[in-house]
This record gives structure tokens, C-alpha cells and sequence, in this order.
């Protein structure tokens, strides 16, 4: 049988992600390659106690339809969080809920992208995001990420000789670099921009996991009108309830809504509800400052391993988030050392998939939030037996 498939999946990007379900599926492997939060620091307890009281109390409701924008309470909850957090205008009006902060980058590219329009992104970029606008068929325009945020002056000159609809960045703990943003940085971006037609569309996944646990101002506290920030309970809470949100003007969330509403109608209503019953009921708070504790030690402890046992790797010092990125020597590439550490059983992310214009092929990054001290610590010997073995070849 010949199906007969629209050509943008033909066009699509291969994915590596494939081939990194096979290897992660073998027990006996020690995986940085992922992407997954600590699975033993996910509160089962409290959730469990919240989802028995929606249960007791109003299971019918909970269980019927909903409308798309997202259980109010819950918005409320999240733009009252913007205020007090970042010192942030944000109303519930202004918050759409939606099935993680991955739905945000395939609706909002559906809303904002004709086939061979101009959308600009970091390099090296987030692979979802790569590969969800991609099915939209846009030209995708990449500026270098340097160790305070994107190339300013590179920066500059996208957005004034390509015009895209919007640029795409991860200004919190980027995945994959882990790098942040400074201040001045976020400012000159808000500034570049102002006055122009392109959105600024902040992804923050990671911006509740900084180690000194104090907040970056977003991009969007200085573009208030031309700038979204999607997030994500996915990261402090359970990624299994699959509820983020979008937080936009008014002129782009109505539309937004319409997409949204066409994709599913809403997002998983008893999730809301239960989720916005754990929130107000437990420590958030605390929850994510033991989070935030766990993964400040893991990747404390990647880095100096990769220190001592490989000097000559030029890794990343994240200030949150779950990722780092290392380069490796010269002579080396990130393919060979992924199939050498699956014969060693441990695995990292080669950085192809991240250079959507070619590149990467002497870079990898490292997942430190889901493994184990223990497992760190024998997995970083095993990548650097492996890396030893493969520059004695």
C-alpha cells in the first residue's frame, strides 16, 4: 500500500530521537542523552492526595469537557505567580493552558508560518523546536549563541535582512548549551526588536531551576506587546500530566485560541484540576527549592568529572536548568563517541540534531537531572574510557 503523505513530512528533518528510545530502553545503559526531570523527586504522594479530593468532590465536572483557553483557577494561579514572581503584569485572560509547553511550538507555528516565511532561532538550537516548525516549512534562520546570549550584532542583522516572524530562544538554562542570558543581553534583544514586526518567543522550560535560585527578569518585561513566554509545569511538577501554557497579548492569544481549539478542543481538564489542587494546597515553593538542590549537586558533579577524567573537553557551567553541552578535541566526533559509549553502556546526545545548518559534529550534550549521583559518577568513567579509546584509535 502507497500512501500518499503531504509532502512537508517528506521534507521534514530525519529525527535522532528514534535510534535514542532504542538505546534508552536497555536497562544495563547509563543515559545523559535524554531529556527527563528526576522521576524520584516527583511528589507522587501529594498529587496522589489532590487527585482523590477532585474525586470525593466534583469527579463529574472534573471528567466533562471544558472550555480551551483552561480551567480559570488554574490561569489565575499562573499569571498571579508572574506578578509576584517577576514583578510581571499578567492577567488569567492573558494565559491559555495547553498539552505541555511542546503544543505551544507546534500551534504557534501553525498560526504564524506560511511555507518559505523566515523564523530565527538559536545556534545551536532546541531540537523540538527545530523539528516542530519544520513541518510548517520555513526557512530558518539560526544566530550563534555565545556564553551571556545570542550574537547581538548577528542578531542585528536577521532581523533586519531576513524580517521573521518571530525568533525562537531559550533565554533560562538553554537546552542543549545550558547557557543563560544576561540581563543586558535580554534588554539590547527588547531593543533590537522594538518598533520591528518580528515576535519574540521565549520558551521557559528551566527558568524555576536556578541553582541560586534567584529570578531573570524575561525578555518580555521589556517587549511587553511583542513577546510570549511559554511554560511548563513539566519540570517542578510531573511531565506525565502534560499541562503548560502560553502567555501572550491578547491580539495573538485569540487567534492562538482558534488554533488551539481546531488541534483538541482543550487540554486534559481533570489534570487541570488536579493539578491546580496540588498547587494550592502543598509547598510549590519547597518542592521546587529540593529540585533545584538535587540538580545543583549532579551538575556540580558532571562538571568535575569532566574536569578531572577529560581536561581536554570544553564543557558548558550551567547556572540551572538540566543540560550541558561539551565540545569535543579535536579529531573526535560526537557520532563516534555516541556509538563508542553505547559499547561502554553509557550515552550522551550527539549535537547534530541541534544545527539545523549543519554543525555540531564535535559537540554533545549532557542530561544530568535524571541519573543518579551514582550513576553520574560511573557513567562519566565510562564516557571517558570510551573517549580515551577512541583517541588511541
Amino acid at each position: 500500500m502507497q500512501f500518499q503523505f503531504a509532502d512537508r513530512v517528506a521534507r521534514a528533518p530525519k529525527s535522532f530521537l528514534e535510534e535514542l528510545f532504542k538505546v534508552s530502553s536497555d536497562p544495563s545503559i547509563i543515559s545523559f542523552a535524554g531529556g527527563l526531570p528526576s522521576a524520584e523527586l516527583i511528589d507522587t504522594v501529594g498529587i496522589a492526595r489532590a487527585a482523590r479530593e477532585i474525586f470525593e468532590e466534583d469527579p463529574k465536572v472534573a471528567l466533562q469537557y471544558t472550555t480551551t483557553d483552561g480551567f480559570l483557577p488554574l490561569r489565575e494561579y499562573i499569571a498571579d505567580r508572574y506578578r509576584h514572581r517577576l514583578g510581571i503584569p499578567a492577567t488569567a485572560e492573558e494565559i491559555q493552558i495547553v498539552n505541555g509547553s511542546q503544543q505551544c511550538l507546534d500551534l504557534f507555528a501553525k498560526l504564524f508560518l506560511n511555507r518559505g516565511d523566515h523564523v530565527g532561532m538559536e545556534r545551536p538550537g532546541y531540537l523540538g523546536a527545530i523539528e516542530a516548525f519544520s513541518l510548517y516549512e520555513p526557512v530558518i534562520d539560526t544566530v550563534p549563541l555565545e556564553e551571556d546570549g545570542p550574537d547581538l550584532d548577528a542578531f542585528t542583522q536577521m532581523v533586519k535582512k531576513e524580517r521573521p516572524k518571530f525568533f525562537y530562544g531559550i533565554p533560562n538554562s538553554q537546552n542543549p548549551s545550558g547557557r543563560t542570558y544576561s540581563q543586558e543581553k535580554r534588554k539590547a534583544i527588547a531593543e533590537v526588536l522594538s518598533g520591528t514586526s518580528p515576535v519574540f518567543y521565549e520558551d521557559d522550560a528551566f527558568g524555576e531551576l536556578f541553582f541560586d535560585a534567584r529570578p531573570r527578569l524575561p525578555v518580555k518585561k521589556y517587549l511587553p506587546e511583542q513577546a510570549v513566554i511559554s511554560g511548563s509545569f513539566s519540570k517542578t511538577v510531573a511531565p506525565g500530566m502534560r499541562i503548560g501554557w502560553m502567555f501572550a497579548p491578547s491580539g495573538i492569544l485569540q487567534q492562538f485560541n482558534v488554533v488551539k481549539q481546531a488541534a483538541d478542543l482543550h487540554s486534559n481538564f481533570l489534570c487541570q484540576k488536579i493539578l491546580h489542587r496540588y498547587l494550592t494546597t502543598s509547598d510549590p515553593d519547597a518542592h521546587i527549592k529540593t529540585i533545584v538542590s538535587a540538580y545543583s549537586r549532579k551538575c556540580r558533579l558532571m562538571c568535575e568529572l569532566f574536569d578531572d577524567l577529560m581536561p581536554e573537553i570544553i564543557h558548558t557551567n550551567p547556572e540551572g536548568g538540566m543540560f550541558l553541552m561539551a565540545t569535543l578535541p579535536p579529531g573526535l566526533s560526537s557520532r563516534e563517541v555516541f556509538d563508542e559509549g553505547v559499547r561502554k553502556k553509557v550515552a550522551v546526545l550527539p549535537g547534530l540534531p541541534f544545527y539545523v545548518d549543519g554543525g555540531g559534529t564535535d559537540t554533545i550534550r549532557l542530561n544530568f537531572s535524571s541519573a543518579s549521583e551514582e550513576q553520574i559518577h560511573e557513567g562519566m568513567h565510562r564516557l571517558a574510557q570510551g573517549i580515551a579509546a577512541l583517541r588511541r584509535n
